[in-house]
């Protein structure tokens, strides 16, 4: 395992090293989830692309650190993380709030951005009403109280099946996170919009959502694509909310189309 002190907080990474001249693919995680998820990706993109993973703060095993949040926090974190393993010009794959992240990081960094793969996100998620409905259910009877309603946002109902022992994992993955680190992003994601920034977006950039997302759904994320400039959109059939859990290969394929697509385009005269 791999810690490093950033902002004054313990975060917990992994990197993966790649092909010299490669691009490097950075993952970040959706609310109340660590970098497992995206295991099943990365084994397929491991020796052909270097990899950084992390779990933000208040997830995982990094710490919680000062709370309140912002995404901006969230995103100052990524962008120390980079810079302390000198990685530039990386491809950032963020899913939900990991999405806003990558906006934001982008929005204050884009030396550091070579692509954005915004996977199941949008430019504002949800509603003040709807956040501080979760956070006071949270506050009165803990993570615990919203895992099913949750994880009908997440997965979709074949993957919900009792006989499926990965979904209970995933229930415990999410029962499992800090409870102020989950509540203070939260906080984070009902505080964020990233409307007029989206429409600054310079860079190669794909929309990516689950057919049967319940989070961040299709047509939310279409519209987001649409305030992004030449942004790709693209549907992955058969999943919810985290489609590298659901349907890790037909992502990992939209992933590899997107990167070599943005990399030739930058090749060409």
């Amino acid at each position: 395992m791999q810690f490093a002190r950033i902002n004054d907080t313990t975060i917990h990474y992994q990197l993966i090293g790649g092909p010299a001249g490669k691009p490097v693919i950075v993952f970040a995680n959706s609310l109340g989830t660590d970098f497992r998820i995206w295991r099943d990706v990365i084994v397929r993109l491991a020796g052909d692309y270097a990899i950084v993973l992390y779990d933000k703060r208040g997830h995982g095993l990094s710490d919680v650190g000062q709370v309140p949040y912002s995404i901006e926090d969230h995103a100052s974190d990524l962008i120390g993380l980079l810079d302390l393993l000198a990685v530039r010009n990386a491809f950032i794959c963020g899913l939900s709030v990991g999405g806003l992240i990558a906006q934001s990081l982008y929005r204050s960094r884009p030396d550091l951005v070579r692509g954005l793969i915004l996977c199941d996100t949008a430019h504002k998620i949800g509603t003040a009403e709807s956040w501080n409905s979760r956070i006071a259910a949270v506050e009165t009877s803990g993570i615990d109280s919203i895992v099913d309603a949750v994880m009908e946002r997440w997965f979709t109902p074949a993957f919900r099946r009792p006989e499926n022992t990965a979904y209970a994992g995933y229930c415990n993955m999410l029962a499992r996170q800090p409870v102020e680190g989950y509540l203070a992003t939260c906080g984070a994601i009902r505080d964020a919009d990233y409307t007029e920034a989206a429409g600054k977006i310079a860079v190669p950039t794909i929309c990516i959502v689950g057919d049967q997302d319940g989070s961040t759904p299709p047509e939310l994320v279409r519209s987001t694509a649409k305030l992004i400039a030449n942004a790709r959109f693209e549907v992955i059939r058969d999943a919810g909310h985290i489609p590298c859990v659901e349907q890790p290969e037909a992502l990992t394929s939209v992933i590899r189309a997107f990167i070599e697509f943005a990399s030739h385009g930058e090749e060409s005269p």
